[in-house]
């Protein structure tokens, strides 16, 4: 664990606006420029801004206005209390989940397992290595659940790439026994049309639900054809998860042809993902709800039937969303908020250029009962911080932060850094804390930041792609009453009910 020294705590200034250099005039101007988000699904690269930006960022640092190369600031009610730096062998760090005292951080080459009963000093218990795309990560019980979204030779943890063109290629689900937590044991592997890039789990007390998410057909992929509209639904019998299979196909977004019936992007509405799946989903359990973020589209639906969920409504914002990303559920399930990935997490879009409406959250708030509940859009969400035109900035993974009678959340934005906001007034949403890193570089965008942050048993836990696991403490009246909630245990995109 690294040792942390005493950040400076100051604001980054509003005013500070980046340049529109020629990459994000290419971002914002080829169309779905997120149609395969996040930024490690590609190669890792690196792309050199205009000179002009860079002596811009330098401007900027040299004035305070935002923090030096790698400098550490936060608000005054936020203290960084640890650190453990990411494995130089292992690719970037992706999504999280809890249990008891343990963290479980996924990465592109695997996961590792941290044991968090002193929040302060965290260790790491194992380190598996099993490369794959995303390896987003849930627990539930003794199983740990890792999606592999990248084509690989076979389902063993030993797979090479290969290509989606080639029939043998597999990708999809992977399942780990942690009954020992220091010697996970893999024990079932289930192939789901184009792979598995998140899913979500719908525990009961003898079988998992999982719920994969996929997208980006393509008619010369033989496990991968269009029109790709639905979710692969996967039954795991907890004591024979060796039995793990795909149960049904749900379609989400009827439709004629090879396009179905989704959002149909550009050209007709340029700049927005064409809906060909479904990017992430969060079900809500305790009252049989789930959201889902698609592509070009927003979806409520419910989950009474778990192997047959049924959509109740579906929205676009062909105005400023350009990849609906993921959904948060508020506690009283009358609200969702959805997240733009604008840009595919690898672009800089926190600048006065793009504006505070686009790579934003959308706050929605939910209307009716029962099957005719609907979506109704209030509000948009955007951190209050201008970056550098070399920083990959956008709106991202985050957690509710349980205090009744509010609504409020922790959110990751990539090399924004983490923030934490009240979104109890739909309309209006604020900012309450941040923390964040200056620029991993001034004169190229280089991907990293927080890929998730969460809230768990008085903690913020944030898995950074390049600077590793990060710990934080919040100490604010608005957010205290929440560090009387214990969790046993928590993926976020399966929510809780905080307060059963």
């Amino acid at each position: 664990m690294t040792l942390l020294n005493e950040p400076r705590r100051r604001r980054r200034s509003t005013g500070v606006a980046a340049a529109a250099a020629g990459l994000l005039a290419a971002l914002l101007t080829a169309g779905p420029a997120a149609a395969t988000p996040d930024p490690g699904d590609g190669a890792v690269t690196q792309k050199e801004v205009s000179r002009s930006a860079q002596a811009q960022v330098r401007a900027a640092m040299s004035d305070g206005e935002i923090p030096g190369q790698d400098e550490v600031v936060h608000s005054d009610n936020i203290e960084h209390v640890a650190n453990i730096p990411k494995e130089a062998f292992t690719g970037f760090n992706s999504d999280l989940a809890f249990q008891g005292k343990y963290a479980f951080a996924g990465n592109y080459d695997g996961f590792r397992i941290f044991d968090i009963s002193n929040p302060r000093a965290p260790r790491t218990v194992a380190q598996v290595l099993c490369p794959g795309s995303q390896n987003d990560i849930s627990v539930s019980g003794d199983l740990l659940f890792l999606s592999t979204d990248s084509s690989r030779s076979d389902s063993s943890c030993n797979s090479t790439t290969q290509p989606a063109t080639e029939k043998s290629s597999w990708e999809g689900m992977k399942v780990f026994d942690i009954s020992d937590k220091a010697n996970p044991k893999y024990v079932a592997a289930v192939e789901t049309a184009c792979g598995s890039h998140t899913h979500a789990l719908v525990p009961e007390r003898r079988n998992v639900y999982v719920y994969v998410s996929s997208y980006s057909p393509n008619a010369a992929f033989p496990d991968c054809q269009p029109p790709h509209d639905g979710i692969s639904v996967i039954k795991v019998p907890r004591k024979a998860p060796e039995k793990a299979a795909v149960v049904s196909f749900p379609v989400l977004f009827p439709g004629e042809g090879q396009d179905g019936g989704g959002n149909p992007g550009s050209p007709t509405n340029p700049g927005v993902a064409k809906t060909t799946g479904c990017h992430d989903i969060t079900v809500l359990p305790s009252k049989d709800l789930a959201a889902g973020a698609c592509m070009g589209d927003g979806i409520l639906f419910s989950i009474k039937d778990p192997e047959h969920p049924k959509v109740l409504d579906q929205v676009e914002d062909n105005v400023n969303f350009a990849f609906w990303h993921s959904a948060t559920f508020n506690q009283k399930a009358n609200k969702v908020v959805f997240t733009d990935e604008l840009g595919g997490g690898g672009a800089a879009t926190c600048n006065a250029t793009v504006g505070p409406n686009r790579g934003a959250d959308g706050i929605y708030d939910i209307v009716g009962k029962g099957e005719k509940r609907k979506l109704v859009f209030k509000s948009y969400y955007k951190i209050p911080r201008h970056q550098a035109d070399t920083e990959n900035c956008v709106a991202h993974n985050g957690s509710l932060i349980p205090v009744k009678g509010k609504d409020l959340m922790v959110q990751a934005w990539y090399q924004g850094g983490v923030s934490v906001w009240d979104f109890t007034d739909s309309a209006h949403p604020e900012e309450i804390a941040y923390f964040e890193r200056g620029p991993l570089s001034t004169g190229t965008l280089s991907v990293g930041g927080s890929w998730s942050a969460y809230y768990y048993n008085g903690y913020i836990y944030s898995n950074d792609i390049a600077k590793g696991f990060d710990v934080l403490k919040i100490t604010d009246r608005r957010t205290d009453p929440a560090k009387r909630v214990r969790l046993r245990e928590l993926n976020v995109q399966t929510q809780p009910d905080y307060f059963d």
